[in-house]
């Protein structure tokens, strides 16, 4: 199945986040770099919802090293975004999500991405294992 014909019932969890009138630029839709923000709010809300990610005091962070977005609707405020997530992938060090983001309710798919984050130690910047009770937490949105 191609990314444009991803339904909502294709991810495993949600998150709905409101457009902004910031959001909007000259042509009337949200700008294409905000989708990139709606993303990373999605993934990381779940991680510290989970309680397996302390932005402040955790050991260990992920960090991004790879992302993509294709866009076949327009988003525009005053929107809210139904940003859906899962997990491709579950590596050693690293973590492939991937985020279709909805317009309002529609079933139909506004534009659809991917990232991974590669998990280090804090201090040292130094890749590590992903930390078990994060890779269970992901294990619930797996695909």
């Amino acid at each position: 199945m191609s990314a444009r014909e991803q339904k909502r019932a294709d991810y495993r969890h949600f998150r709905v986040i409101p457009t902004r009138w910031m959001d909007n630029d000259i042509y009337g839709h949200v700008n294409n770099v905000n989708y990139y923000s709606y993303f990373d709010t999605a993934v990381n809300q779940y991680l510290i919802e989970r309680g397996v990610l302390d932005i402040h005091q955790g050991g260990t962070v992920g960090f991004v090293v790879e992302t993509s977005c294709s866009y076949f609707r327009p988003l525009a405020f005053p929107d809210a975004v139904a940003a859906g997530i899962r997990v491709a992938r579950i590596g050693n060090s690293s973590i492939r999500y991937e985020v279709g983001l909805f317009r309002n309710d529609d079933e139909e798919i506004a534009a659809a991405g991917h990232f991974v984050h590669v998990y280090v130690d804090r201090a040292s910047g130094k890749p590590v294992a992903v930390p078990e009770a994060m890779r269970a937490a992901l294990a619930a949105i797996a695909v």
